[in-house]
């Protein structure tokens, strides 16, 4: 059996203070374009562009926001621990539990594009087991499971 985790999920409000003390612990400050860039990344229910971000941004503020300052910020999260790259969509996800320090297993529903996040320390310590035995340093895991949701793959 796999060694899966249940964590308290931070939701809204919760969540962008967790996703703020995290970024401050890491000695960055949480500037109002931060703020942003995590409120417009958290509100989306599938893996987001910087592009997704930055029209949101746009439409809210009422100004064009760029999306190159959108993916410096989101590279900033990424290595922060408070989003997750969906490397095969160039998309990414709010880290639901950023305090939390665990490598990606992202299953990636082909038809509706759905993407859930999953812990499970024992299949990527394997992962990582594996490449340190071929002779390679592992930095950043990321699994990708391609498939169907269970929604989609009852349709």
């Amino acid at each position: 059996m796999a060694h899966m985790h249940n964590h308290h999920e931070p939701e809204g409000a919760d969540l962008a203070d967790a996703a703020k003390a995290t970024l401050e612990r890491a000695g960055e400050q949480w500037t109002a374009m931060r703020a942003s860039v995590f409120e417009a990344l958290a509100g989306f229910e599938k893996p987001a562009s910087a592009y997704d971000i930055a029209d949101v941004m746009s439409k809210s503020q009422g100004r064009r926001v760029a999306a190159n300052s959108v993916y410096r910020i989101l590279d900033l999260f990424v290595g922060a621990n408070l989003a997750r790259r969906v490397e095969s969509a160039n998309a990414y996800v709010a880290n639901a539990h950023p305090n939390c320090m665990h490598d990606c297993i992202f299953l990636v529903c082909d038809k509706c594009g759905q993407t859930t996040h999953i812990d499970d320390d024992r299949l990527t310590g394997a992962v990582r087991d594996a490449a340190k035995g071929a002779g390679f340093s592992p930095e950043r895991p990321v699994i990708e499971v391609r498939g169907r949701c269970a929604a989609c793959a009852a349709n």
